[in-house]
């Protein structure tokens, strides 16, 4: 998606060149369209099939590319209403019926979902520390076999986990992880 001020375009599969407006929310970062480009590369650009969930979703970048590259199934979970508002009028823009946004704590999806997914992608605010509190969480939310990608503004390890591949892009740093137990 490239960024405009306050609008995402979606960069690839059946909505590209679709303009999604995006609420004036202080700390709202889109993923930036060199590192979307790059995972997508990494996931594959067709997602057909596949249930994917989107942790902090903020603009709904990363999962209206999933949606729009035909994943089944998309979750959006986003605690700030007005973006949560936000990202469902986009979906029903797109008519993207694959999507559901849920309103709510992070921290409390996990705990209560019993759902897997095969690629979970995790935005959390930089400069908090809800990366640390989602990580323990996110192996019971996945898949057999499946992904998790996470963007910091930082150089980080992961314990338990397999960095597949990474990329920096500025500020930016993205993993795409694995359980070590399915290298």
């Amino acid at each position: 998606m490239t960024q405009q001020r306050n609008k995402v375009r979606i960069i690839g599969g059946q909505y590209r060149r679709r303009l999604l407006e995006v609420p004036a929310v202080d700390g709202l970062r889109p993923t930036p369209d060199r590192v979307r480009e790059t995972l997508f590369n990494w996931l594959g650009q067709d997602l057909y099939g596949l249930r994917c969930l989107d942790l902090f979703a903020g603009s709904g970048a990363l999962g209206f590319e999933a949606a729009s590259r035909e994943a089944r199934e998309v979750v959006l979970v986003e605690k700030a209403r007005a973006v949560a508002d936000g990202l469902r009028r986009n979906a029903q823009l797109l008519g993207a019926s694959q999507l559901q946004v849920q309103c709510q704590d992070v921290l409390a999806y996990l705990r209560g979902n019993r759902q897997a997914f095969d690629i979970i992608f995790v935005d959390p605010p930089y400069g908090s520390d809800l990366l640390e509190q989602v990580l323990p969480l996110l192996a019971d939310s996945l898949a057999p076999q499946g992904r998790i990608y996470v963007e910091t503004g930082k150089v980080r390890d992961f314990a338990g986990w397999q960095i597949l591949r990474s990329i920096r892009a500025g500020l930016v740093h993205g993993y795409l992880l694995a359980r070590e137990t399915d290298i």
